[in-house]
């Protein structure tokens, strides 16, 4: 017997046997499990298991974490022992009638705006490239100053960094469609309406050189490119128009009339009354957000790197993506992540000094992987696994992170992108900031692991904890 096959039967066992188990899935890190009964999973058999490094139930799955790469092998062991094996949409769909009405909600949140993020990314690497090749220093290094770029490049450029945010309303309405069991591609076209080109730009009209267009005299209407909140309602509201059509329209007709009358009745309700009103209220969330951002004396960074892992493990940080497309489409900038990176970074300090300062061997082999894998951006590994497991080490971690945020508030650092952070993150400020973005995290780091090493973990705590 292969030794993953062995952890997926033991896995099985330990959470009350396949009689108890209703699916399972996994992600990037976890294998998600979803159970009859909660009560049968015996804690501590899962967690002594080879190559477990934590588990948790939220969001009505049982989550245990074996990290990337090695999840896929078990999975895939688990799913030759016969046990009903779903996608992790699917086994979200079943979890989202679990927790409270604010879990789901913000659940629901993560699943609209989660699978836009990866373009996001994308579309940040391409800034920070294009920061990086426009410096004076790395230009110089092919004789050349910013006036000798060629414009087509210049284009080229912006047709990378500006598609995504441009349309970004279309990827909104089509994720909310999707996900509130619309079709999506009526959400995308929805969304391409909001930001057509018979409408004014909404850029343009932000900076004067267009106005808006006057409904019934009083009701101002332009395009919303770069918005989110306006997509997001007018998503809602068209999906579930959208199905009322549906039941009501007969189905020899339901092919022309149901896309016809959910577009006439949405283009009208987005430009006239959802745009208005949720594009002021976006602006409002913007302008409070910035405003905390800019607190004077580094406060902002020390709050939020203090306190972000702590949102992290309630599983509502999800919450914040639309804070950060929002900054990054407003300002083309995302102080946010500079502050939460040292809050990760800062998580695998402390893991990594549980990992060398521990005599035990298999908490050694468990910590120094779930650090690395913390400063790779990913810190659920640490955190299940070692700090929050033995307590002292996740608040030493919260201490770094708001060192680390304190830091980078005061430096005036900002992301050109969202998502990744720590290692992966230096290719979001590769234009100018990248010596700055090392030293919050290495301050972080370094904060994080001393007081872990001095004040934060020794194996007579663990001993204490195990027996």
């Amino acid at each position: 017997m292969t030794e993953n096959k062995k952890i997926a039967e033991d896995v099985i066992k330990a959470v009350g046997g396949k009689e108890n188990i209703q699916s399972v899935a996994h992600c990037a890190t976890r294998l998600r499990i979803m159970v009859s009964d909660k009560e049968k999973i015996n804690q501590e058999q899962v967690e002594n298991i080879s190559k477990v490094k934590g588990a948790f139930y939220n969001s009505g799955q049982y989550q245990i974490i074996f990290g990337t790469g090695t999840v896929n092998k078990i999975y895939e062991e688990v799913t030759n022992l016969g046990l009903d094996m779903k996608s992790a949409s699917e086994q979200k769909t079943e979890a989202v009638k679990s927790g409270t009405k604010f879990q789901r909600a913000i659940r629901t949140f993560g699943d609209v705006f989660v699978p836009i993020i990866p373009v996001l990314v994308a579309t940040g690497l391409f800034m920070g490239l294009r920061g990086l090749v426009m410096q004076d220093q790395v230009l110089a290094l092919f004789g050349m100053k910013p006036d000798d770029v060629s414009q087509n490049f210049l284009l080229f450029t912006q047709v990378l960094t500006d598609t995504a945010f441009i349309f970004l309303p279309a990827l909104v309405a089509w994720s909310t469609f999707r996900v509130f069991g619309g079709t999506p591609i009526i959400g995308l076209i929805l969304g391409l309406m909001l930001v057509s080109p018979a409408l004014p730009n909404a850029y343009a009209v932000a900076g004067g050189s267009a106005e808006a267009i006057r409904f019934f005299g009083f009701i101002p209407v332009v395009g919303y490119q770069g918005s989110v909140i306006p997509a997001f309602i007018a998503g809602i509201i068209g999906a579930k128009l959208e199905r009322a059509i549906r039941k009501r329209v007969p189905e020899s007709l339901d092919l022309i009339i149901t896309p016809f009358l959910t577009l006439l009745v949405m283009i009208v309700l987005s430009l006239l009354i959802i745009g208005p009103i949720f594009h002021t209220v976006e602006q409002g969330i913007l302008t409070v957000a910035t405003n905390v951002l800019s607190w004077p004396f580094g406060i902002s960074g020390l709050l939020i790197g203090g306190l972000n892992q702590l949102i992290v493990i309630t599983g509502v940080h999800h919450v914040f993506n639309m804070l950060e497309i929002q900054l990054l489409s407003e300002f083309k900038n995302n102080p946010y992540n500079a502050i939460i990176t040292c809050s990760v970074a800062a998580q695998g300090g402390a893991a990594l000094a549980v990992g060398l300062k521990t005599k035990s061997v298999k908490l050694k082999a468990l910590a120094l992987p779930s650090s690395f894998s913390a400063f790779l951006g990913i810190t659920e590994p640490a955190i299940f696994g070692v700090n929050l497991r033995y307590g002292k080490p996740f608040i030493m971690a919260l201490i770094g992170g708001a060192v680390g945020g304190f830091m980078a508030s005061i430096l005036g650092l900002k992301a050109t992108g969202m998502a990744v952070t720590v290692i992966p993150g230096t290719l979001l400020y590769l234009n100018g900031q990248i010596l700055q973005y090392i030293l919050v995290n290495v301050i972080a780091i370094a904060v994080a692991f001393i007081l872990t090493w001095m004040f934060g973990y020794s194996d007579k705590v663990k001993n204490e904890i195990e027996d």
